[in-house]
């Protein structure tokens, strides 16, 4: 059988083309193991992310990373793009859908400091450097002595601007899932749990983009229902927040080991970290049945419940959040 040649869309920083990798090799094995095999051509596009040397709050955030993929799609020049979730802006892309969702990678935040320091074992004053607003408003309300230094560039770069040899600060904060995925969990000395730093919404996933109505052989196989629920849940916050990737909002929704349950924690935290709001909510999921397997019909039926009980979770969540006053605490807009 001719393998259909499958173009994947990518920007062309190392991680990009790491994480891309992973989702070529998976759709390969998947196509394969539903007989229609494919081959796949890597495509690389440059974003304004990657020209600008600018703060991702100077940027604005939101979509820097993604919008040249995007046109690439609609273009034709490619026909999947590999996103980090969490760089993706919250409202739908007209003419595109988000296929897939594989598996989650760890989610977490990690500390790369000198000497292998914990977070509690920084000096004081400290210099630590990240490029997120949400990192560096944990960072303060943990550790209001803290210096937090603003820094860009891929993540050897900000790597040396802590362990290399003309180091200038004591630290840097990056996400555990990224670090996993390039083989360099072993600079990390601290993974930080979410009631120090909770992660991005979108932290750790990965999105496989096309157009919309369009079919790419194994593509659909590579989603994995837990995480595309919490995905939706923790994007249905931002989006009721009306908050970018860019705002002091933390949130990690985790699906019960059972299936059966799924539940969703968020911090808001002014921008100096001396204000922060910790909300959490649940909500039941009908994929899983006591009385043995579902019909496909019926399992595809609570499936579709299932996502729209997440979104709704995450909804329900921003406006406890709102009520409580988080527009008054971090700038969400």
């Amino acid at each position: 059988m001719t393998a259909t040649t499958v173009r994947i869309g990518t920007r062309a920083s190392t991680l990009a083309r790491t994480q891309t990798g992973h989702v070529a090799d998976a759709l390969t094995s998947a196509a394969a193991a539903a007989g229609t095999p494919v081959e796949v051509e890597t495509v690389h596009v440059t974003t304004e992310g990657d020209r600008s040397r600018a703060s991702l709050a100077q940027l604005g955030g939101t979509g820097v990373f993604v919008t040249a993929l995007r046109d690439a799609l609609l273009a034709d020049t490619c026909d999947l793009a590999v996103h980090s979730l969490k760089d993706l802006p919250t409202a739908a892309a007209p003419g595109l859908e988000i296929t897939a969702m594989p598996e989650r990678v760890t989610p977490l935040d990690a500390l790369c400091a000198r000497d292998g320091l914990h977070l509690a074992g920084l000096p004081r004053g400290a210099r630590v450097g990240t490029g997120s607003p949400r990192r560096k408003a944990q960072l303060l309300a943990a550790r209001p002595d803290l210096e937090v230094v603003d820094i860009r560039g891929n993540v050897e770069t900000r790597l040396a601007r802590a362990l290399g040899a003309d180091a200038d600060l004591h630290a840097v904060v990056l996400a555990a899932a990224g670090l996993a995925r390039l083989g360099r969990s072993d600079v990390v000395s601290e993974v930080l749990a979410p009631d120090v730093m909770m992660p991005a919404p979108g932290q750790g996933v990965l999105a496989v983009e096309q157009r919309a109505g369009a079919t790419v052989p194994g593509v659909a196989a590579l989603d994995h229902l837990p995480t595309r629920l919490a995905a939706t849940a923790e994007r249905a916050l931002l989006a009721r927040l009306e908050a970018g990737c860019a705002a002091p909002v933390g949130a990690l929704g985790t699906v019960s080991d059972d299936g059966r349950t799924l539940d969703l924690q968020v911090v808001v935290a002014s921008l100096d970290g001396s204000r922060v709001l910790r909300h959490g909510a649940g909500t039941t999921l009908h994929a899983v049945d006591d009385d043995g397997p579902l019909t496909e019909d019926a399992l595809g039926e609570a499936l579709v419940l299932d996502v729209e009980s997440a979104a709704a979770l995450g909804v329900q969540l921003a406006e406890m959040l709102l009520e409580a006053g988080a527009a008054d605490i971090a700038p969400l807009r």
